[in-house]
Order: C-alpha cells, then sequence, then structure tokens
C-alpha cells in the first residue's frame, strides 16, 4: 500500500464489496476508517494500490451520486 497523507490512512479500513457486484471480476472494494476511505480494485486483492478520501469528500460525491449530478 502507498503511504498517505496524515488523517487518510486505511491500513485498519474494513473492506466490502458491493451486493451488486457480478462475478467478472470488474469491481471495487470501499474500505471504511475513523477519518478516511479508500477505494481499490477487488482483482489486486489488497496489494495494488487505493485511493483514499476523507470522509467529508467521500460523503460529498456520495450526495452528488444521489442527487443525479454524473448522470449522463
Amino acid at each position: 500500500m502507498i503511504p498517505l497523507g496524515p488523517g487518510l490512512d486505511v491500513s485498519g479500513a474494513r473492506w466490502r464489496k458491493s451486493t451488486r457486484s457480478g462475478t467478472n471480476g470488474n469491481c471495487v472494494e470501499i474500505g471504511t476508517a475513523p477519518a478516511a476511505v479508500g477505494v481499490r480494485d477487488t482483482k489486486d486483492g489488497g496489494r495494488g494500490p487505493v485511493l483514499a478520501f476523507a470522509r467529508p469528500v467521500w460523503a460529498a460525491f456520495l450526495d452528488g451520486c444521489k442527487a443525479g449530478e454524473f448522470d449522463r
């Protein structure tokens, strides 16, 4: 895992894959930690890179998704 900035530590995160994910291997996992949320590719088995977001940034992203901000 790549070292992250202060407050973005996801080393102890609890990782989960969406229940809507299929079996084709094209999935991402979300890991929640006290101050950050991580996103990683399921295929990497936890050995690949992780994108880490502060919780308020992740919450704003989810709000945008729910509001249709990213719809085509």
